[in-house]
């Protein structure tokens, strides 16, 4: 059992927790909790380590798993939470090209995210395009690290299932889904009515930063602005909240249209 908080894999993986150039470096991020713990593709666990109550606990679910016993001190150091559940994974990162996610299905559906900041924002667009039935999330790298503890624990789970890509260019990005037939969409406060709009074809959203919106530079490559229509004196939603309107616009149109 791993009982020291000096230890050079408790180290290791408070390096992972807290930094994301060591996550991008090692190709690995953490998972905690039963829930996501076993959620987890096996084949993608790296480490495992897990409290002595935890292995008591989940003892069926266990058998035929390899993994190391921490005590609960050095269990509560690892967390990322108030209240430790007794398991972190280190698991192995794997991300698609833009090409297989092209041509994953005939008419795709992709969230592009521009420099958005927030933890939950990100995980609940991550779980939402799960529900939604979105093809693939494409963010820049000035997005928050979806890799992030708060990021992975907010996606419940769907971070292992939905495709995303964390590109080096957006703009280059739309640009080749441009030539794949993909028309691009771009959430801003001077478009049409999103629901004018027909997305049965291949369609791309782009989503903005939380306070400033899109950059002029990535408006400009759209297609086409829309907006989502406002009462009162609000002036738009929250990120995660716009984008969930959109998915489900797409997937009502595709599939009672």
């Amino acid at each position: 059992m791993i009982s020291s908080t000096s230890n050079a894999k408790v180290k290791n993986i408070m390096n992972l927790k807290k930094s994301a150039k060591a996550r991008k470096k090692e190709k690995c991020f953490l998972v905690e909790g039963p829930r996501m713990f076993f959620e987890i593709p096996k084949d993608r666990i790296e480490e495992c380590y897990l409290t002595e109550e935890f292995e008591d606990k989940y003892a069926e679910e266990l058998k035929g798993w390899h993994y190391e016993l921490i005590s609960e001190n050095v269990c509560k150091h690892l967390s990322d939470t108030k209240t430790p559940q007794g398991v972190i994974a280190v698991v192995r990162r794997t991300e698609p090209s833009i090409e297989e996610l092209l041509h994953k299905e005939k008419n795709p559906c992709f969230f592009l995210l521009e420099n958005l900041q927030d933890p939950g924002n990100l995980g609940t667009i991550v779980r939402t395009a799960e529900g939604a039935g979105v093809t693939g999330i494409i963010m820049n790298r000035e997005t928050v690290d979806i890799y992030n503890p708060k990021v992975i624990r907010s996606t419940m789970g769907a971070i292992f299932r939905v495709p995303f890509v964390i590109a080096d260019s957006l703009p280059e990005v739309i640009f080749q889904l441009k030539q794949n037939g993909v028309s691009v969409y771009a959430g801003h406060l001077k478009g049409d009515v999103f629901y004018k709009q027909d997305y049965r074809d291949g369609s791309a959203f782009l989503i903005g930063n939380e306070g400033n919106g899109l950059t002029d530079e990535i408006t400009a490559l759209a297609d086409y602005k829309i907006k989502i229509p406002m009462k009162g004196k609000v002036e738009s939603l929250n990120a995660a909240v716009s984008a969930t309107i959109l998915m489900y616009e797409t997937m009502r149109q595709r599939e009672f249209m």
